[in-house]
C-alpha cells in the first residue's frame, strides 16, 4: 500500500467520521425539538376549575330535652267556709273614703278662709247636693245656719262645718232603726216575715243572705223563701246562702207564682217551729204595673194566718242617688215599707240620699252595706255617718 491510498483512505474515513458526527448530532438536535414541542405545542390548555364547594354537614335535628315533671298527687280541696259573723264590724270612717273624699276639697276650702263669705255658702250648697241630700234639705239646713251666723252664734269656718254636723246628725236622730221581731207570735202559733223589695241588681238577694246568717249566729231559726220565680239565679244564688248560714230553703217552679212560695215558706215555718221567714220578691222595674200589682199580693199572702208581715225592708243601691228616692216611693205604696237597707254605701259619693228617704218618706234607714262581708252590713248610725261624710270627730 502506497502513501497516496493510505492518504484516500484516512480522507474517507474522515469525512465518514464527520458525517457520522453531523448525523448524530442532527439526531440530537431533532430529537431535542421534538421533545420540546411535543410538550409544548401538543400540550392541553390549561383549565382552572374552582375547588370543589364543600356543603356543611346537614346535623339530624337534636332533640329537645324532655322534661319529666314529677306526678304530684292534688291536694284535697279545701272549702274555706267564711265566718257567719266577724269579730270586729267595720266603722263607717273607715269604708265611706269616697263619699268623704267628695266631701273633702270643699270643706278643706271652707276651713282655709278667713271668715264666713258668699263663696262659703256656694260650697257648701254644691257639696251637699252633689253628695244627693236633696235640694229641700239642702236648703233648710243652709238657711238655719245663715240665722245663726247673722247672729253671731257661728263667727269661724270651723264653727260653722261643726254646726252642719250637728245639725245632719239631729236630723237623722229619733228613728226606730231596729230591725222589728215580735217575740209573742211563736207564743201564739205565728210566724214572723220579713219581705225583701226591690229592683234588681241593688244586692237584694246577698242582703237576705247576710240577714240570714247573722240571725241564725244570733240564735234564731231561719227559713229563706225564693219568691223572685223570674231569675232562676235568684233562687240559686238565695241557696248558696242558706247552705252556707245554716237556714233551710223553700223555692219553687222558674216562673211559678212568688206568693205562693211566700205561703209555702210561712207553711214550713210554722211546721216545723222556725221563728222567722225571710222572703225574697221579683225585682223587675218598679214602673210597671204588672210589679207593683204582685207586691201587693205577696205581703197580703204572706199575712194570712199563721204568717205576719214584721218588716218590709225595702234594697236600695247608694250608688244610684235621686233614682233611688223614685225607687222608694214606688215600693212603698206597694209592698208598705217599713225600712230601709242602703247597699253599697262604701263605694259610694251619693250617701247623702240618706236625708231625702227619711225626712221626705219618713221611712228610716235600718241597714247599710259597707263591704262584701256578712259583718259589713250593719246597723245604721247617724252619729258615724255624718262624722264620716264630714270628716268631723
Amino acid at each position: 500500500m502506497n502513501a497516496q491510498t493510505l492518504i484516500i483512505i484516512l480522507l474517507v474515513v474522515a469525512v465518514v467520521f464527520g458525517l457520522g458526527v453531523v448525523v448524530v448530532s442532527r439526531r440530537r438536535s431533532m430529537s431535542s425539538s421534538s421533545s420540546s414541542s411535543s410538550s409544548v405545542g401538543t400540550a392541553m390548555p390549561e383549565i382552572r376549575t374552582a375547588p370543589p364547594r364543600i356543603e356543611p354537614p346537614v346535623l339530624a335535628p337534636v332533640p329537645e330535652p324532655i322534661v319529666v315533671e314529677p306526678v304530684v298527687e292534688p291536694a284535697p280541696e279545701q272549702i274555706v267556709v267564711e265566718p257567719l259573723v266577724e269579730e270586729r264590724t267595720p266603722s263607717f270612717r273607715e269604708r265611706m273614703g269616697k263619699a268623704a273624699a267628695a266631701m273633702a276639697g270643699v270643706l278643706g276650702g271652707v276651713r282655709s278662709r278667713q271668715g264666713i263669705g258668699n263663696d262659703t255658702w256656694d260650697d257648701l250648697e254644691e257639696a251637699l247636693l252633689r253628695a244627693d241630700v236633696g235640694i229641700g234639705v239642702t236648703t233648710a239646713l243652709l238657711d238655719g245656719l245663715r240665722e245663726r251666723v247673722k247672729s253671731k252664734a257661728i263667727q269661724t269656718p270651723d264653727e260653722l262645718i261643726a254646726a252642719l254636723a250637728a245639725d245632719m246628725t239631729a236630723r237623722l236622730h229619733g228613728a226606730d232603726r231596729s230591725l222589728r221581731f215580735d217575740e209573742s207570735l211563736a207564743s201564739a202559733g205565728r210566724v214572723n216575715v220579713w219581705l225583701f223589695v226591690g229592683v234588681n241588681g241593688v244586692g237584694k238577694t246577698t242582703t237576705i243572705g247576710k240577714v240570714a246568717a247573722q240571725q241564725m249566729a244570733g240564735g234564731r231559726s231561719v227559713i229563706l223563701a225564693a219568691g223572685d220565680t223570674f231569675r232562676a239565679a235568684a233562687a240559686e244564688q238565695l241557696g248558696t246562702w242558706a247552705d252556707r248560714s245554716g237556714a233551710e230553703l223553700v223555692r219553687g217552679a222558674e216562673g211559678g207564682d212568688p206568693s205562693s212560695v211566700i205561703y209555702d215558706g210561712v207553711q214550713r215555718a210554722n211546721a216545723k217551729g222556725v221563728a222567722l221567714v225571710l222572703g225574697d220578691t221579683a225585682g223587675r222595674l218598679q214602673n210597671k204595673s204588672n210589679l207593683i200589682e204582685e207586691l201587693r199580693k205577696v205581703r197580703r199572702v204572706a199575712s194570712k194566718d199563721p204568717g205576719e208581715v214584721t218588716e218590709v225592708l225595702l234594697v236600695i243601691d247608694a250608688t244610684t242617688g235621686q233614682n233611688g228616692l223614685a225607687q222608694a216611693r214606688e215600693f212603698t205604696e206597694a209592698a208598705g215599707v217599713t225600712g230601709v237597707v242602703l247597699t253599697k254605701l262604701d263605694g259610694s259619693a251619693k250617701g247623702g240620699i240618706v236625708f231625702a228617704i227619711e225626712t221626705e218618706l219618713g221611712l228610716p234607714v235600718k241597714l247599710v252595706g259597707l263591704g262584701e262581708t256578712i259583718a259589713d252590713l250593719v246597723q245604721f248610725d247617724p252619729n258615724e255617718f255624718v262624722g264620716a261624710l264630714l270628716d268631723v270627730a
